[in-house]
């Protein structure tokens, strides 16, 4: 059986009571970085192998599926959240289905969801791009396209390139297009900022660190009404 187990994005005591279960019976552990895996079960007392799974290498795909063929309980967990979502573990997933292998998922800490519910923006559909390309030419098609469907736009951004994000979605949809930027969510910090999209380059510009990962939310919707609400007058 094939375990995907979310972990805590920042408050340690955002795991849930399933998730220390599985972790507790499983066999092995499959993560990103055996250390930063390590620190979390040495929190919690658990004491489990440790496989490091390398999305981007197909040897480590492979060894990590020959375990379960083996017919180990495995639990696979990213850094922080929950895997396959703008993190790895699809790969294995779609590897373990193929092989008949089990596969459950366990409901637990999102930074997308997190972020979703405390903005404000929407309780319907929005669009998730998860970290945009790197080159602007490509980031900027995507954002055009999602905001085409009207829907709030969620991506995420690294502190070290969220200015020059802010400032690509500023020039691609417009200076004044409204943007909730989330970060340090679940922490001491954590921070919801408001404002243009011209505003927040300008704000986390003037720091001389940022801190964080980022969840940003681009009002579509929001924009779109405000529109429309013009054109009627």
């Amino acid at each position: 059986m094939l375990y995907i187990v979310p972990t805590p994005i920042g408050n340690l005591r955002d795991i849930t009571l399933r998730a220390l279960d599985v972790l507790q019976a499983c066999d092995a552990v499959l993560c990103e970085d055996t250390r930063r895996t390590q620190t979390l079960l040495t929190h919690f007392q658990i004491h489990k192998p440790l496989y490091r799974y390398n999305e981007n290498d197909e040897r480590s795909v492979a060894r990590c599926l020959e375990a379960l063929e083996a017919g180990k309980n495995c639990a696979l967990v990213s850094d922080c959240g929950t895997p396959c979502i703008s993190d790895p573990g699809w790969k294995l997933v779609k590897a373990a289905v193929q092989h008949s292998i089990p596969v459950t998922a366990l409901p637990g800490p999102s930074a997308l969801a997190c972020a979703l519910s405390g903005a404000g923006l929407t309780g319907g559909a929005f669009t998730f791009l998860g970290f945009l390309p790197r080159k602007p030419g490509k980031a900027a098609k995507l954002l055009s396209n999602a905001a085409a469907l009207a829907h709030p736009v969620v991506i995420y951004e690294s502190p070290y390139r969220v200015v020059k994000m802010l400032e690509l979605i500023a020039k691609t949809l417009g200076e004044n297009i409204p943007v909730v930027a989330a970060r340090e969510i679940s922490k001491v910090y954590e921070e919801y900022a408001r404002g243009s999209a011209a505003e927040l380059a300008a704000r986390f510009g003037k720091k001389t660190k940022v801190q964080g990962e980022f969840v940003l939310i681009i009002d579509c919707f929001g924009a779109r009404e405000e529109t429309h609400a013009d054109e009627d007058l």
